[in-house]
């Protein structure tokens, strides 16, 4: 998943965008969720592969349901790729693997930080997306709240928690990449684009699958992960595209970024209420520094502040 960029004012949101926007985050949320599932069975490369092809055949019906016709461009097709690469390919093998050791909540408030790398990576490559100071005081606080998370298993030493947390941020740092990246597909038909790009990390990921994973060579996953399989591909992939487009349209790329602060919400319920997970003081406060940062970033609070005097 990635976050659209920021606009220049937020539109109204009625009841129904407000419905959407929950489902939204409780799909996404459900990724993390799903996914623990999964990676107790499955390596990470397969699960990944499942993912995206599911998800891509889904969205090519429905790019063909709505008398859309897929681009034939070399060109485009390798900026497909590179995108694939960066938002599904490259984000979901890291979350996945980080997954194997650390609960599905603490992922998805790690994940959370994607706004943040957003805001520095537009502003090194990009000229029209310079970072402010508000911004900037933004992602310092996300970055400490980061900093709090991992602070006490890096003074235990680097381990396998610890490189899960980390592989989880370079999924974020990705996410960011591919936010930037795929700005060139302004005026492309977004399930279009969202079909391109899936089908894009399906080839990218397919060889690695088979070479790395071998999963002809497991043993046949129970029907809870195959059902986790299919929930990621179809409910947190797919449908969650269309939600978020849909969104898009209605209320405005502004309005879409308060999912970011929903999606660990939704995550952490589902892991304490099905995986029996525990939630530490300091992965709540750490999650509220980054809110903060979030919050400063977006600068919703602000202008609500200003209308009220």
């Amino acid at each position: 998943m990635s976050r659209p960029g920021s606009a220049l004012a937020a539109r109204s949101m009625s009841g129904s965008d407000w419905l959407l926007l929950i489902l939204l985050s409780v799909v996404w949320g459900g990724s993390f969720f799903f996914a623990k599932v999964a990676v107790a069975e499955l390596p990470p490369l397969t699960i990944v592969l499942a993912r995206v092809v599911i998800a891509a055949a889904a969205l090519h019906l429905l790019v063909i349901a709505t008398g859309r016709r897929m681009p034939v461009e070399p060109l485009l097709w390798r900026d497909f790729l590179l995108m694939g690469l960066l938002n599904n390919a490259i984000p979901f093998s890291l979350i996945f693997w980080g997954q194997q050791a650390i609960a599905s909540g603490l992922a998805s408030i790690l994940n959370a930080t994607t706004p943040l790398f957003t805001v520095l990576v537009a502003h090194a490559f990009t000229r029209d997306e310079r970072a402010t100071p508000a911004k900037l005081i933004g992602v310092g606080l996300g970055l400490a709240g980061v900093a709090l998370m991992l602070g006490l298993d890096l003074a235990a030493g680097l381990g396998t928690h610890l490189l899960s947390e980390l592989a989880v941020l370079a999924a974020a740092l990705s996410y960011a990449f591919a936010g930037v990246f795929g700005r060139r597909f302004r005026g492309r038909p977004p399930l279009v684009v969202a079909a391109g790009q899936l089908t894009g990390s399906s080839v990218l990921i397919l060889p690695l699958a088979l070479l790395i994973d071998r999963p002809w060579l497991g043993a046949n996953p129970s029907l809870g992960v195959w059902a986790a399989l299919i929930g990621l591909a179809l409910l947190s992939t797919a449908l969650a595209y269309v939600i978020f487009f849909r969104i898009l349209a209605r209320a405005g790329a502004t309005n879409l970024l308060l999912v970011t602060f929903l999606i660990p919400v939704s995550a952490l319920l589902l892991g304490v209420a099905f995986l029996a997970e525990a939630v530490s003081a300091h992965q709540l406060l750490g999650m509220a520094l980054i809110g903060c940062g979030l919050a400063v970033i977006d600068g919703r609070p602000w202008r609500m502040l200003r209308a009220a005097t």
